[in-house]
């Protein structure tokens, strides 16, 4: 039978475990974004679908729905931080903002280490206020589980993680419903404990064990030596360090933000930013091969044979070509051997642009890795992706079969682009 003492124990020793069950959940809910920002989202399912659009396009590469940082801050709460007519004039002109003095634009600037965002003018206020229910409404759907650099990219399923930690927030809800009423009744019993205990002393009936137990003190350092509660402390523990190994596992091998000194200070900012050079004048197997190559010395010379000839960073070309030796350029994006992509494939048949997976390069001094090229990436852009099959006889029975079995567009995903194969040798 157990003593009011020990049913004391029991009871504090639960309510330190039910602290610390509150503190975790509050530490999962703030890592996973599962909070309404406070901002609302358009109920029209074009506009989000218009909105879902152009953030693919314009701003995926850069940043996240969810409060995560890829190489700008995340947009989760973005409604909270700034009114709308700020940011209309922030996504169309940043340079403008942050030339006007704006406190919080050139905070931002500073904070992430000068990068300026691209520009937007062709996009018009309902362009951007749809790129902006989208985040809202994506942010509050989704369940952020990655790291900075990851995002639900970073799993194999591109979704398996977000979808798992979605159940977090409920089991320790039901966990801590159910703490609140053990506690509940172990104070209950010590109350009717102790007052049948008092009942006794009074009648004269009590010995000196119950005594004893009636009129001993509460002793806060029993609670910390209880087996519950180091028990309790112990799993935590186990759950926080367990938590971090898999997000470094998880992590091994992804360069996003990666961007290494080159041989060679070469501006793409400046060649096809301000001058406009079209990326396939100096890549020129991103069409018809599986590499996009990178140019030859002499491609260059085509211009710099008259133009800055003494520059230092112009000489060294010059010197590579004299001492009959390659330029050593550092790779940036790389791809496991055992991931076969091509170029080719994606550019000439799939229409897509070299920002889709690099990012604003027109607007880099110096390139770096924008987008996490993990498999998870890889996999949720089949599944989104629409065929571009218009014009292309060789879709036409394709497209007749999926027309006859769905009448959503014909994506990747639909011609074979999750299989293991497609990638894989």
């Amino acid at each position: 039978m157990y003593s009011a003492r020990n049913l004391s124990r029991y009871a504090c020793a639960l309510l330190m475990g039910l602290l610390l069950l509150f503190s975790v959940n509050n530490s999962v809910f703030a890592q996973d974004g599962g909070q309404d920002d406070g901002a609302t989202a358009a109920a029209d399912p074009a506009v989000l679908e218009h909105g879902k659009k152009l953030f693919n396009q314009k701003c995926k590469s850069c940043h996240a729905v969810t409060a995560e940082v890829v190489v700008g801050p995340g947009l989760k709460g973005i409604l909270d931080r700034r009114d709308e007519a700020w940011l209309i004039k922030w996504i169309r002109n940043s340079q403008a903002v942050i030339a006007s003095g704006d406190e919080y634009a050139v905070k931002i600037y500073e904070q992430y280490n000068k990068t300026q965002m691209q520009s937007f003018p062709e996009l018009s206020d309902d362009d951007i206020r749809a790129i902006l229910a989208y985040s809202v409404d994506a942010g509050n759907a989704v369940v952020a589980t990655t790291t900075p650099g990851e995002n639900n990219d970073k799993t194999a399923s591109g979704s398996g993680d977000s979808a798992l930690a979605g159940y977090v927030p409920i089991i320790l809800g039901v966990l801590a419903f159910v703490l609140v009423l053990i506690l509940a009744v172990l104070f209950l019993l010590i109350t009717i404990l102790t007052r049948y205990l008092k009942q006794q002393e009074q009648s004269g009936k009590l010995d000196e064990s119950d005594q004893e137990v009636l009129n001993q003190k509460f002793n806060i350092l029993a609670v910390f030596q209880s087996k519950i509660f180091i028990g309790g402390v112990a799993v935590v523990f186990v759950l926080v360090v367990a938590k971090a190994v898999l997000d470094g596992l998880i992590g091994i091998g992804i360069q996003q933000g990666y961007a290494p000194t080159q041989p060679i200070a070469f501006s793409h900012k400046l060649h096809a930013g301000e001058l406009e050079i079209d990326c396939e004048y100096c890549h020129t197997g991103v069409r018809k091969g599986k590499s996009a190559t990178i140019p030859a010395a002499n491609t260059c010379m085509n211009c710099h044979n008259a133009i800055k000839r003494e520059s230092p960073e112009i000489k060294k070309i010059y010197a590579a070509i004299e001492n009959d030796k390659p330029i050593e350029w550092v790779r940036i994006h790389n791809l496991p051997d055992f991931a076969y992509f091509n170029h080719a494939q994606h550019v000439e048949v799939g229409g897509l642009e070299c920002q889709n997976c690099h990012g604003e390069i027109e607007q880099m001094e110096v390139v770096q890795q924008r987008s996490t090229l993990t498999m998870g990436w890889c996999i949720d852009c089949h599944r989104e992706t629409v065929v571009k099959a218009e014009g292309n006889a060789y879709y036409d029975r394709l497209l007749e079969t999926h027309k006859a079995n769905s009448k959503k567009p014909m994506r990747v995903e639909d011609i074979g682009g999750l299989e293991c194969a497609k990638c894989h040798y």
